[in-house]
C-alpha cells in the first residue's frame, strides 16, 4: 500500500472516477469521461481512475490513450464478461459484436437460442452484463480511498454497475458523490425487458442510486424527466444538466469560423457516423434518396452516401440494395481522429435517432460533434423534441421524422442544390455552437465537486 502522505499530495483535490468505458475503448460512450479527464486539472481537480481490467469493449480506439493526461492515476479491477458464453450459446462467431446485433427492430424474428439468452440476460444480469465487476471494483476502490485523500466520487453510466460501485464506496466513506448518466436506466431502449422479480430488483437499484447520490448530472434533460416521472418524491434540484459537447482540439482547425469554410467535393457527400442497428436504421433515408432518383431531381453519379461505424447484419443488407449501392460508401469503425476527418470531408451530416416511443428527448453525443464540424445536419428525429430544439437554437440544420419520406427528400434536395451552387443555404450560428465546447462542460462538473466539498 502506497499512502499519499506528502504535503503536495495532501493539497491536491482528488476525485475518484468510476467508469467502465475508458481508453482504449472506442465509440461515443468513452468520449464524455475522456474529455472530463482532459480538462479537470484546469479547474483544480485531480482524477483517480477506477476502471475494469481487460474488459471486452465493443469498439476499440488505441489512439484515445494519447489523450489521457500525463501522470493520470489508473487503477484496474478484474471483470467477468459473459459475451464469449453468449456467442457460443447463440452460435455466433468469436469477435462478433453483441450490442448492434442484439438490439433489433420491433417484430424482428429471433432464434430460440437468442430468446433464451435474452431471458437469461434479463433475469440474471442485473442491472447489466458488467455486474461481474462489482465486488472486485469495490475492493480496489476501498484500497484507493486508503491510499489517497479523495474528496469526492464521480461515476459514469451506462453501464449501470459503476453506479453501484460508487454507491457502495459512498456508503463506506461518506464522501460526496456525483452520479453521472449519459442515458436513462430502467425501461430505456437498450435495456432488456425483464419479468416481474428482476424488474423489481432493477428498479430498486435504480431508485437507491438516484436517492443516495448527492447530485446527479445528466447529459440530456430527458434523463431527469424520466427519473422524476418514476420517483416524483426526489428533489428536482439534485439533478444538473451538463450537455455533451465537442472538443475544438479534436479538429485540425481549432477556429470554428474557419472550419465552416470548405472546398467543394467532387460529389455531394452526406455522412453518417456511429452505430446502426434495429430501431436505428437508414431505411427511410434510403427510400427518400430513391424517390429523388426516380424523379430525376438528383444525379446518383454526383452524390455519395457515406456510412461510417459499426452496423448490424440487416443494416449491411439495406446499404447493399441495388437502387443505392453505387452511391454508398460503407466504412467500418475507424479511430476517432479519422472519423472527425471524414465529418469535415462532407457537405452535410446525417443523424438518425432510434425509432422508438421515448425518442423525443434523446440527444446523442454525436450531434455535438456534428455541430463542432460546422457542417449542416439532417436529423431524422421528432421535430418537436430536444434535437429539434438544439438545431433551431444553432440554426445548424433541419429535423424530420422517420415516417416523413417526402420531408427527408426535400432536405436531401436542399443539400444537393447547395452543393451544385457552391453556396450553403444554412446560416449556422457558429458563436452559439461554440458554447458547447467540452472544456465548458468540465468547468460545470468541477463546480459541482467544489460545491459539495466546500
Amino acid at each position: 500500500m502506497r499512502l499519499c502522505i506528502n504535503s503536495l499530495c495532501q493539497k491536491k483535490k482528488y476525485v475518484l472516477v468510476v467508469t467502465y468505458y475508458f481508453p482504449p475503448a472506442g465509440g461515443p460512450g468513452v468520449q464524455r469521461v475522456l474529455k472530463f479527464l482532459k480538462y479537470l486539472g484546469e479547474f483544480g481537480w485531480t482524477p483517480i481512475m477506477l476502471v475494469p481490467e481487460n474488459p471486452e469493449y465493443p469498439a476499440r480506439d488505441e489512439s484515445l490513450v494519447n489523450e489521457l493526461p500525463s501522470g493520470l492515476i489508473i487503477r484496474r479491477a478484474p471483470i467477468f464478461e459473459p459475451y464469449d458464453l453468449y456467442r457460443k450459446f447463440t452460435g455466433k462467431q468469436a469477435g462478433v459484436p453483441i450490442d448492434v446485433n442484439v438490439n433489433k427492430e420491433a417484430g424482428a424474428k429471433r432464434s430460440m437460442s437468442e430468446r433464451l439468452a435474452e431471458f437469461i440476460r434479463a433475469t440474471i444480469f442485473i442491472p447489466d452484463a458488467r455486474i461481474g465487476w462489482l465486488l472486485s471494483a469495490v475492493k480496489e476502490g476501498r484500497q484507493i480511498l486508503k491510499e489517497y485523500p479523495v474528496r469526492a466520487i464521480y461515476s459514469s453510466s451506462p453501464p449501470y454497475t459503476p453506479s453501484l460501485v460508487a454507491r457502495k464506496l459512498h456508503r463506506i466513506s461518506k464522501l460526496p458523490w456525483v452520479a453521472g448518466f449519459r442515458d436513462p436506466w430502467t425501461g430505456f431502449l437498450s435495456t432488456p425487458e425483464r419479468w416481474a422479480i428482476p424488474r423489481a430488483i432493477d428498479r430498486s437499484l435504480e431508485k437507491s442510486v438516484f436517492t443516495e447520490a448527492d447530485l446527479v448530472e445528466v447529459a440530456w434533460k430527458g434523463i431527469m424527466q424520466d427519473v422524476i416521472g418514476k420517483y416524483p418524491e426526489l428533489p428536482r434540484e439534485k439533478f444538473i444538466h451538463i450537455p455533451n459537447g465537442f472538443d475544438g482540439a479534436d479538429f485540425p482547425e481549432p477556429d470554428i469560423h474557419k472550419r465552416a469554410v470548405r472546398p467543394k467535393n467532387e460529389k455531394c457527400t452526406i455522412t453518417y457516423s456511429g452505430s446502426l442497428y434495429g430501431p436505428r436504421n437508414p431505411r427511410s433515408f434510403l427510400q427518400a434518396v430513391e424517390s429523388l432518383i426516380a424523379r430525376k431531381e438528383i444525379n446518383p453519379d454526383k452524390m455519395k452516401l457515406r456510412f461510417v461505424g459499426r452496423f448490424s447484419a440487416p443494416i449491411h443488407e439495406m446499404l447493399d440494395q441495388q437502387a443505392v449501392r453505387s452511391m454508398v460508401e460503407s466504412i467500418e469503425y475507424v479511430p476517432h481522429a479519422k472519423a472527425v476527418e471524414l465529418l469535415l470531408d462532407s457537405d452535410a451530416l446525417l443523424l438518425i435517432v432510434d425509432d422508438v416511443a421515448s425518442v423525443a428527448e434523446i440527444v446523442p453525443g454525436k450531434v455535438y460533434e456534428y455541430l463542432g464540424a460546422a457542417r449542416p445536419i439532417m436529423a431524422i428525429a421528432p421535430p418537436e423534441g430536444a434535437i429539434g430544439d438544439l438545431l433551431r437554437e444553432t440554426n445548424a440544420g433541419e429535423v424530420v421524422r422517420q415516417s416523413d419520406i417526402e420531408g427527408q427528400a426535400r432536405i436531401i434536395k436542399r443539400i444537393y442544390d447547395d452543393w451544385v451552387s457552391g453556396h450553403s443555404s444554412f446560416a449556422m450560428k457558429l458563436d452559439t455552437i461554440s458554447q458547447y465546447e467540452r472544456r465548458e462542460a468540465t468547468r460545470k462538473l468541477a463546480g459541482l465537486f467544489d460545491r459539495l466539498t466546500q
